[in-house]
């Protein structure tokens, strides 16, 4: 099946399987590979993108889903690290290994987005992504940060 949709602005075709992951037509279709695999169940959101302006879980997510939708990886976000998020992430020293941050960011740009200005509550209900490192109170700090910032 060919899939029409935008994916950082750009328009994109694939020629997939319709019940093939949207991780998998990043990844391997389109050479983005800044979203990553984690847990393939949808459970720890690394691969966490925007599907218009809503966190979703591509590792779960059909190819169909997204024909000519708009998509936003953590390669759209800002190449330059010019975005508040990327910002605040780099001077709270949020990552350790690293693995989970493209998709802890993505989830912290679609709350933004949503609620420009999060209480540490809201961050908390929020953000379910999982950090093997367990770098929550820095992640926390970061997204407040960026929302103070901006």
């Amino acid at each position: 099946m060919k899939i029409d949709f935008i994916v950082n602005g750009e328009p994109r075709s694939a020629d997939v399987d319709a019940d093939t992951p949207v991780l998998w037509v990043l990844r391997e279709e389109l050479g983005l590979t800044g979203t990553k695999f984690g847990c393939g169940a949808a459970q720890c959101g690394a691969c966490t993108v925007q599907l218009e302006a809503t966190a979703v879980r591509s590792c779960v997510l059909p190819a169909a889903a997204i024909e000519g939708k708009r998509l936003t990886t953590i390669e759209g976000i800002s190449r330059d690290r010019s975005h508040a998020l990327q910002r605040a992430w780099i001077a709270e020293q949020v990552p350790q290994c690293g693995y989970c941050q493209s998709g802890m960011i993505m989830a912290a740009k679609a709350l933004l987005e949503s609620n420009p200005h999060p209480t540490a509550s809201d961050v908390d209900a929020s953000i379910t992504n999982l950090c093997r490192c367990g770098t929550y109170p820095r992640i926390k700090r970061a997204i407040l940060r960026a929302a103070r910032e901006g």
